[in-house]
């Protein structure tokens, strides 16, 4: 199964005023920061479920406008650029496996098997 989670830093979703990423490195994933980055990103999460809850309503009238377009795609980028963060910073955590990863060409279909 698994043995470790990765004690790496967290990227945090939020950057410095000058746009560069923040970390918190790791504690045992209840203080201050870490309830607030979880929260913040559980929102982003949010936001990107009402973003596409959007799109397909504006996409299924077959009636928008080259400014509607336009303005979907900007808010469908910005939502994108913010979920790729979040996944980045959980993949980060995710726990890590005790075995070693089967490279794909040797991996095999159970009727392959000897």
């Amino acid at each position: 199964m698994t043995d470790h989670v990765n004690a790496g830093p967290r990227l945090l979703p939020w950057t410095s005023p000058d746009g560069n990423p923040c970390f918190l490195f790791p504690g045992d994933g209840t203080g201050y920061v870490s309830r607030l980055a979880d929260r913040m990103e559980a929102e982003q999460l949010g936001s990107a479920a009402v973003l596409i809850e959007e799109a397909e309503r504006v996409l299924s009238g077959r009636a928008w406008t080259a400014g509607e377009l336009q303005l979907l795609t900007l808010q469908l980028k910005d939502s994108l650029v913010v979920v790729h963060r979040v996944a980045e910073s959980r993949g980060a955590r995710l726990p890590v496996p005790d075995d070693e990863p089967v490279e794909p060409s040797e991996a095999r279909e159970p009727s392959e098997q000897p």
